[in-house]
């Protein structure tokens, strides 16, 4: 595996220890952060919508930076952790940092995917209850999927939004110098949006770009990037590292 050198994308904390843990295992990496994660200023709504966690079935945390936000409202208006509801995340990894902080939260075995979690019976039988509200903890402007989906089942859903997410300000052509001065050959990126921001800073190199194999946390990821012309595309099935090392070794390093 020590023949692959990535680009990480990730929001900085995270291609930080995702970096450490590549190193471990003797994988190269440099890292570019395309996510840059500004938590909202806390808001009256906000604080109606924790205060009044108990009347939700079901709560749902899509994203690591929601979680530790989220997680910063509940120690401050929930000194000891409320009887209700059920905690689930979309992936491993935000599910960790909840069950690291006593909550018993669940997450989809198949995957860092809102089709996973939406199929998961724990999530099923947590809505059957006399008219079922659900909480989902996210970032500004995320993917409607999970809400959509429940609303039609006849479910309230309200969002409990906690951040927003901006690219970076970089020169133009900082991507491809330091994917050329590093000499990367491979891309990982972690969500839609960071895909959707490393397309943005490619530009008119984006076809330079396609053609590095790129590590994406599914498949929906996965069609978002062969659909903008992405020649390799490699579906890690999850955003943590272990998903990500999992796939590195399943696919060969491309040849210097």
């Amino acid at each position: 595996m020590t023949a692959w050198r990535l680009l990480l994308t990730r929001p900085a904390d995270e291609s930080a220890q995702l970096a450490a843990t590549l190193a471990a295992q003797g994988v190269f990496s440099y890292s570019l952060p395309l996510l840059q994660i500004e938590a909202l200023t806390e808001s009256a709504e906000q604080r109606a919508l924790i205060l009044n966690l108990e009347r939700y079935c079901a709560v749902i945390v899509v994203s690591k930076p929601a979680a530790r936000l989220g997680l910063v409202l509940l120690d401050r208006y929930w000194p000891q952790s409320p009887l209700a509801p059920s905690w689930f995340a979309v992936g491993a990894a935000s599910a960790q940092i909840l069950q690291e902080h006593g909550l018993s939260a669940m997450y989809p075995a198949e995957g860092d995917a809102s089709e996973a979690l939406l199929a998961m019976p724990e999530l099923s039988a947590a809505l059957t209850v006399h008219s079922p509200r659900v909480l989902i903890m996210r970032g500004e402007g995320g993917r409607e999927f999970i809400a959509e989906r429940l609303r039609g089942q006849g479910v309230t859903v309200d969002y409990l939004q906690l951040y927003r997410r901006s690219l970076p300000a970089y020169p133009p052509a900082l991507l491809i110098e330091q994917l050329t001065a590093q000499r990367l050959n491979g891309i990982s990126v972690s969500s839609g949006e960071g895909f959707a921001h490393l397309l943005q800073l490619a530009g008119a190199a984006w076809p330079q770009v396609a053609r590095l194999p790129l590590f994406v946390p599914s498949a929906r990821v996965a069609e978002q990037a062969r659909a903008a012309g992405a020649e390799i595309v490699l579906d890690c099935c999850g955003a943590s590292a272990t998903a990500l090392l999992a796939a590195l070794r399943a696919q060969p390093a491309p040849a210097p």
